[in-house]
Parts: structure tokens; C-alpha cells; sequence
């Protein structure tokens, strides 16, 4: 009798309504995939708490953003850890999934950052500039982002929000990753239309960059996108560091480099299981 295949809760949101993109696609494609590989149930991430247990393990997508849901997330995450329960990405990451504070972390340490403060009175750390980003610390697909001028800025920095000056940058590029294992890169050839991707061939310094965040993170198993912004300086800055549910936008990429993605994937989620079953390699 052939061994029992590993039973995985793929958590997603196939209806969240994301600009310019179509999670759905994405997860409907992913799950199509593993199935090959493993015993598979998708389910919207407010029910992941409740059904989680009949499961090995659980796999964490195109979710969306947990502050549209919360209550359920922290039940979720709660669940998981009392119960020991394997989740993929690992509930450890220090970048997007513990929230915005890496970013006044990194900045203040002096990482290649976008500069960011929260605090009124730390608001001359800053570089002077004619407007300032202000976003709210859980906030998530530019939800809640303003962009205000100089005299505005320091009436909002309660310690609520991220404050960050207004770059005039050349282009957004994101780095993926699976594990450790740089995957791909793409770019926004236009800075006014985030989601209007293009392949982007990284330099080594680029590399550099992105895996000095992917380390900084300490995720040895995963999923993590690294977006940053190519600055005036010509330098890049960290923008985000996504490590709970990156949309992978693998409709940007064609059959082969979408083929090599998938493998890259599978092995990584067989690896983790294998770990959290205590069977080694």
C-alpha cells in the first residue's frame, strides 16, 4: 500500500478584489500544480482556524490583507502555535508579517531603507522634502496612504502611523524568493502603474541588496518578495519585505521561468514537510 500523501489547508482569498491583479488566477494555477504532489483543500483564511486541525499542514497564499480579517488571523495564529500545527510560510518572519516596525527598525539602523519614522519628534531624522507618505503601521495595499505636504506631516505622526519623505523614483522592482533561492525579478517600467509588470535582470549588486534582507529575515523555508525603489541616487531602497502572502505575479512570466518557479516551490514544501513529519531528508 502506497504511503499516505500529505494533507495540505491552502489558505486563500479567491474573491479579494485586488487592483490590477486577479489572485484567484494565481492560486487556481498554484493549487492545479500541487496537487500532483500532495492532498490538497482550499479554504478563505477566516475558516483556516476552524478546519486547520484535520490537516499536516497549511499553506498560506493570496490571503489578502489580515486587517480586513483581524480577529480571524489572530485566532489562526494562535491556533497554530498552541497545536504545533506546520505553516508555510513559518509564523516567524520578521518582515510584513509581524507588522511595519522592521521598517523604523531598519531605518534607524541605518539599512538601505526608505527613510521612516513615526514620531513627531523624530521627524528631522528625516531627508527635508516638499511632501511625506504617511501610512497607517497595519495597513496594506496602500490602505489608509496619504501623501501630505511638510506643514501637514507633523500634526499626523501620532506614532500611529509610518511617515517617509515622497521619492521621485525611477522604477519599483521586487526580488522573489523560495527559501534562500533567488527565483526572478520584475519591474514597473512606469512608476504610475504598479502592477504593469516586465522581467528585470538584477546585477549582482542588485542581488546583494535583496538577499541582504531575505538573510537579515532568518526564514529558511518560504515564500518573500523584496520591493524596493531604484532612488534618484541611483541606489535602491527597501519599500516592503513580504513575507506572508506575496502575489508572485507569475503571469509575467513565461512557461519556462513559470515552470521553474513551480519546481522551486514544490521542492521547498516537500522539504518542509518532510521537516515538520521529523523524517529528515
Amino acid at each position: 500500500m502506497p504511503p499516505a500523501r500529505p494533507r495540505v489547508l491552502y489558505v486563500t482569498d479567491l474573491a479579494y478584489p485586488a487592483r490590477g491583479r486577479r489572485y484567484c488566477d494565481e492560486d487556481i494555477f498554484l493549487t492545479s500544480r500541487l496537487r500532483e504532489h500532495v492532498d490538497l483543500a482550499l479554504c478563505h483564511p477566516r475558516d483556516a482556524a476552524a478546519l486547520m486541525d484535520g490537516f499536516d499542514a497549511v499553506v498560506v497564499r493570496n490571503s489578502g490583507p489580515v486587517l480586513g480579517y483581524l480577529e480571524a488571523y489572530d485566532a489562526f495564529r494562535e491556533r497554530a502555535l498552541a497545536h504545533g500545527t506546520p505553516v508555510y510560510n513559518p509564523l516567524t518572519g520578521r518582515g510584513d508579517m509581524a507588522g511595519k516596525q522592521y521598517l523604523l527598525d531598519l531605518s534607524a539602523a541605518g539599512r538601505p531603507v526608505i527613510p521612516t519614522v513615526g514620531r513627531s519628534e523624530d521627524l528631522d531624522r528625516l531627508p527635508a522634502a516638499e511632501r511625506y507618505v504617511v501610512k497607517p503601521r497595519l495597513g496594506a495595499d496602500s490602505a489608509g496612504l496619504r501623501v501630505v505636504t511638510a506643514d501637514q506631516v507633523r500634526g499626523l505622526a501620532d506614532g500611529e502611523v509610518l511617515v517617509q519623505p515622497h521619492i521621485d523614483f525611477a522604477y519599483e522592482v521586487s526580488f522573489y524568493f523560495v527559501d534562500h533561492s533567488f527565483q526572478y525579478a520584475l519591474h514597473t517600467p512606469d512608476p504610475g502603474r504598479r502592477w504593469q509588470l516586465e522581467r528585470y535582470r538584477p546585477t549582482a549588486d542588485d542581488l546583494d541588496f535583496a538577499r541582504g534582507f531575505i538573510e537579515w529575515n532568518t526564514l529558511d523555508r518560504g515564500i518573500q518578495r523584496v520591493d524596493a525603489c531604484r532612488a534618484p541616487g541611483g541606489e535602491l531602497l527597501l519599500v516592503e519585505l513580504e513575507d506572508l502572502n506575496p502575489y508572485l505575479s507569475l503571469d509575467a512570466l513565461d512557461d519556462e521561468d513559470r515552470e521553474a518557479f513551480v519546481s522551486a516551490m514544490v521542492t521547498s514544501l516537500r522539504g518542509f514537510l518532510r521537516e515538520a513529519a521529523g523524517t529528515g531528508g
